[in-house]
């Protein structure tokens, strides 16, 4: 049977039927509810709600603390299962030395704390619960050594206890933290009045976008000319999205994943168009990078198509540096092996073929002093989107 396909972004609705794939620019002034069916109405009263899907990403993710014992293993492992589920790392902190590190203003929407293998003992203690004291913080959840878990249950309010991350072998265990972490992605969707609204035409799930593209990677290079291994870039009006194949990946965790992805919640071009500027403004090639452009930094007081195509270029260039070697972080992707980049989302709409290769090139010469020259794909009508979401359900 026939079905509708809607994914509500934070700049963009998409709407797909089995002819055509339509795209809005949201009305901010609008509820999403009365803004979708003011635009697309007429399709939407032609499906049943059991034929109508949805996805959205208009939330634009979790924000996390991690609280660990080395970076090694409990804060990397974490900080692997983290970000494969969507959400954004503020802050990570070693226990040791939590007392020199300052508390964040912020809401953190869930703090993890891991440590130890489960023979291990009276690992945590009050700087910690003098710590979170402090902290201002929604959800909390400890995946650290079984015997300090009565410990922590005992001093920390609402506390949610996991199985340990850790193994005694010192093996990652990531399901169990997962399946939370995405859940609460899941419940900050539904949460939003907004996203509530829509269940009114659909009888279905609402799912995170992410996670539907992720469900696409596999069946990729059945539409599109892509040449493992690949990644997607993913830049949207809130966060810019990297789903990437972990033959990439320089230090390898053993999951069970074949596809992880990693998401820069500041480096959006609408809703956090400002950090995408100040991280763009601290980055000691972006004037060489603007010089390249035939513009100055005067571009960034703009509101033109041409401010909007520069803010996409720099996205673009900002989070391949992220994932170079140049750039201490998360985690560093073998570029170099990169025989295919896959671009989605609004960039596709303001980009020309041209413009991100011009970038890309400029990327690999500067930053990795190389000549390599990945191939750019781009998925103009938001095909990956619509393949994830009738994987999941055919």
């Amino acid at each position: 049977m026939s079905k509708l396909l809607i994914d509500v972004g934070s700049t963009y609705f998409k709407v797909c039927t089995d002819s055509s794939i339509e795209q809005h620019f949201r009305d901010f002034n609008k509820d999403i509810f009365d803004d979708l069916t003011y635009k697309c109405g007429d399709t939407i009263h032609n499906y049943e709600k059991e034929d109508v899907y949805i996805c959205s990403s208009a939330n634009g993710g979790l924000s996390t603390l991690i609280i660990g014992i080395t970076d090694s293993f409990s804060l990397k492992y974490a900080k692997n299962i983290a970000f494969n589920s969507g959400i954004n790392i503020m802050e990570t902190i070693i226990y040791q030395n939590i007392q020199d590190y300052s508390v964040p203003s912020d809401l953190i929407d869930v703090v993890i704390v891991v440590g130890g293998i489960d023979s291990s003992s009276n690992i945590f203690g009050n700087k910690l619960f003098s710590y979170l004291e402090k902290l201002n913080y929604s959800n909390i959840v400890f995946v650290g050594s079984e015997l300090d878990a009565p410990k922590l249950e005992q001093n920390i309010n609402n506390l949610v206890t996991l199985p340990n991350i850790i193994d005694n072998k010192l093996h990652i265990v990531e399901e169990n933290l997962k399946v939370y972490l995405t859940n609460l992605y899941q419940a900050d969707i539904m949460g939003k009045e907004d996203i509530k609204s829509l269940y009114a035409i659909t009888a279905n799930q609402i799912y995170s976008t992410p996670y539907i593209v992720n469900k696409t990677l596999p069946l990729i290079d059945a539409n599109f000319s892509v040449v493992d291994p690949f990644i997607l870039i993913d830049i949207g009006g809130a966060t810019t999205d990297i789903h990437y194949s972990k033959d990439l990946v320089d230090e390898n965790i053993v999951t069970k994943n074949e596809y992880d992805r990693l998401v820069f919640k500041k480096l959006g071009v609408f809703k956090s168009k400002e950090s995408l500027i100040f991280a763009a403004q601290n980055n000691e090639f972006v004037y060489e990078l603007l010089t390249h452009l035939k513009v100055t930094e005067n571009i960034f007081e703009e509101t033109t198509q041409k401010a909007l195509k520069v803010l996409m270029q720099l996205a673009i260039f900002l989070v391949l540096v992220k994932m170079s070697h140049y750039k201490k972080a998360y985690i560093n992707l073998k570029l170099l092996s990169i025989n295919s980049i896959v671009l989605t989302g609004g960039i596709t709409k303001v980009l020309a073929d041209e413009e991100i290769e011009d970038i890309i090139s400029f990327f690999y010469k500067k930053i990795l002093n190389s000549n390599h020259n990945p191939s750019v794909v781009l998925d103009k009508n938001y095909d990956i989107w619509t393949l994830g979401i009738k994987n999941l359900k055919d």
